[in-house]
């Protein structure tokens, strides 16, 4: 069974001629976003994945926009606000030994040095400087860890922990 990885959302239609604004979820924006690429967009409600060819790419402040072949007019994407746009696994990257996918840092149980369990990773925030991870912590509180080598000290995907240094303020 193939799996599939979100790397974008349409947030809505941008113009009249077809164009939509879409919010990226992907470190490869360039490969994953460029004329003739086929991504699948899901719409959640009956489980299928329609494909969508690039037709034009532009960026627009922090977002993609892009126009698909077939998708003339604004009547014609109106219907994909909210999509989801994926890729099978067989279109993942390889990559070096010390970078991970969101989807497998995603998860993860964040332990302290001194082994105590923060929460869960359920969301990574782009911000330019560095990612942040936020985490899910007992009692529903929001951690906001940093990903910078002076916080996160060791990453194991097999395990699915991540194991950080708490800075001071870090958990306040």
């Amino acid at each position: 069974m193939t799996q599939w990885f979100r790397v974008g959302k349409i947030t809505k239609p941008h113009g009249l001629k077809g164009e939509v604004r879409v919010f990226g979820n992907t470190d490869f924006p360039d490969e994953r976003f460029s004329v003739g690429n086929t991504l699948y967009m899901d719409q959640g409600k009956s489980g299928d994945l329609v494909p969508l060819v690039i037709a034009s790419r532009r960026r627009h402040k922090q977002f993609e926009l892009l126009t698909f072949e077939g998708y003339q007019n604004i009547n014609d994407v109106e219907k994909l606000n909210g999509a989801a746009l994926k890729v099978p696994e067989d279109q993942l990257f390889s990559l070096e030994d010390d970078e991970f996918y969101y989807h497998e840092i995603i998860g993860c149980l964040v332990i302290t040095e001194e082994g105590k369990e923060l929460g869960k990773i359920k969301d990574i925030i782009a911000t330019g400087a560095n990612d942040v991870w936020t985490v899910k912590g007992h009692g529903g509180k929001e951690i906001l860890i940093p990903y910078i080598d002076d916080v996160v000290k060791e990453i194991n995907i097999d395990r699915k922990t991540v194991k950080i240094h708490v800075m001071e303020g870090l958990l306040e």
